[in-house]
């Protein structure tokens, strides 16, 4: 039986359209023999009853606030002018067109009184007689403290100090030339502002000269 069952379903599904086309003509034709055979069908009369409802209508009566002041009145608008006793006088106003044609001077330079301009001293670079410091290089290496930072560092070489002598030999500026750094430019300055010079003299008269002093930075080993 159920090999007979597996051999037919396959068969019905192959026909289903056939069925299908078969079954729509038979409805088709119920339905024409219907309207053939029962051609007049009597349509009843259709009765809606339901409760009517009466809206009455009511009169609304306005409020009226009769313990109610009137609103103030506007303020008018009331100019009042002020008496005075002062005549205004007509007031000329002179033309302002501008006259091309006019020559315009120009406006005097301001005055140069009281001014009083102070010129830089010249320091001159070479001199018949070159200063040279008291007591020789040897003694502002003397003077030299080597910093704490640059010895442990390991820090040598040479800083270059730029002075500026006046006619007696004094130190009034220093300037840094060529440094080292590890605070070793510092302490070249500091020896060299601190020593006197020998002046420097052209055609035998004391001038201002500006040198060129080496300082020399070097660790001394320790056996």
């Amino acid at each position: 039986m159920g090999l007979l069952k597996n051999i037919i379903k396959p068969e019905l599904r192959f026909k289903y359209k056939l069925v299908f086309r078969i079954s729509l003509m038979v409805s088709l034709c119920i339905m024409i023999l219907a309207f053939k055979f029962f051609p007049h069908i009597e349509k009843g009369d259709i009765v809606l009853d339901g409760p009517q409802e009466l809206f009455t209508v009511e009169d609304i009566q306005q409020t009226i606030h009769e313990n109610l002041p009137p609103p103030p009145p506007p303020k008018p608008n009331i100019i009042i002018a002020a008496p005075t006793d002062e005549v205004l006088e007509d007031v000329d106003i002179s033309s302002t067109e501008i006259d091309l044609s006019d020559e315009i001077s120009a406006p005097p330079p301001p005055k140069k009184d009281n001014i009083i301009i102070e010129e830089e001293p010249t320091f001159f670079v070479a001199v018949e007689e070159m200063p040279t410091p008291i007591g020789g290089i040897a003694l502002i290496q003397s003077k030299i403290k080597y910093p704490e930072i640059a010895r442990r560092a390991g820090l040598e070489g040479t800083v270059y100090i730029l002075a500026y002598l006046n006619e007696e030999g004094i130190v009034v500026k220093t300037e840094i030339a060529k440094g080292i750094g590890g605070g070793c430019d510092e302490e070249a300055e500091k020896a060299v502002k601190d020593t006197r010079f020998t002046p420097g003299k052209q055609r035998g008269k004391p001038v201002k000269v500006k040198v060129m002093i080496p300082v020399k930075f070097q660790l001394k080993d320790v056996s």
